[in-house]
């Protein structure tokens, strides 16, 4: 048997109830949900950035060893040349060993200009980490803050939501398919999550836009589906109680 457009309104006033205690206990939460989220999302690019800079000091590292072996390949190879200058038979044998020794002095004063430009990265990203990882701790500590909060809140209304998610879901299968879509629309759209409203004091119960009289009247007959000309709310009935 096919409702009317009374039972069908009823219906969706139901739901209307139901979503709006749903709401109040989100309201409850407030935005800590998404201040959680915020700092996860803060100490995973905080962690992110001390490990990309770890990663760089290694990189500094091994450049360092490297320069360090090509400072005492190059001592190595002096003091092999100083020996060597040690036997020259002629002027042209030792200014060549000399040469040599020149090109190789170059080198380690290379191999030490380079290291040293590679300790000051390591000590500047030294630095950025101890300064990251004091604002990670302070994230951690205001994450394990806000999560404590939010846990509190949950489980004092988790049995109230759960019920009402069951109630919900209950309820929505008894409205209309057309009407449902259309409810969702309107509340998804809606600044205080009302899809259906009741006329108050003459006027809407979402917009508070005034509606006429003769207006009202068809909405009290319940005979079709009525929508606020200004907001596109649905009535479900003008409420006696401020009439």
């Amino acid at each position: 048997m096919e409702l009317t457009v009374a039972q069908k309104l009823d219906l969706l006033l139901k739901l209307q109830q139901i979503d709006s205690e749903l709401d109040d206990i989100k309201k409850i939460r407030g935005d800590l949900p998404e201040e959680v989220r915020d700092l996860e999302d803060d100490i995973a690019g905080f962690e992110t950035r001390i490990g990309k800079f770890n990663n760089e000091i290694s990189v500094l590292d091994e450049e360092i060893s490297r320069h360090k072996a090509t400072k005492k390949d190059a001592e190595k190879l002096i003091a092999r040349y100083k020996e060597q200058q040690m036997n020259v038979r002629n002027n042209r044998e030792y200014d060549a060993i000399t040469k040599e020794m020149e090109l190789q002095t170059l080198e380690i004063e290379l191999a030490e200009k380079k290291m040293r430009e590679a300790e000051y990265k390591i000590k500047a990203k030294k630095e950025e980490i101890a300064g990251t990882d004091g604002l990670l701790k302070e994230r951690r500590e205001d994450l394990k803050a806000k999560k404590q909060e939010l846990d509190t809140i949950t489980s004092e209304s988790h049995e109230d939501e759960k019920h009402l998610l069951e109630q919900r879901e209950a309820q929505a299968q008894k409205v209309e398919d057309r009407l449902y879509k259309s409810y969702t629309k309107i509340r998804n759209n809606s600044e205080n999550g009302l899809g259906v409203v009741k006329v108050k004091r003459g006027a809407c119960g979402g917009c508070f836009n005034v509606v006429p009289p003769q207006r009202q009247a068809d909405i009290r007959e319940k005979k079709k589906i009525i929508v606020c000309e200004h907001c596109g709310r649905i009535f479900a009935d003008v409420d006696t109680e401020y009439k």
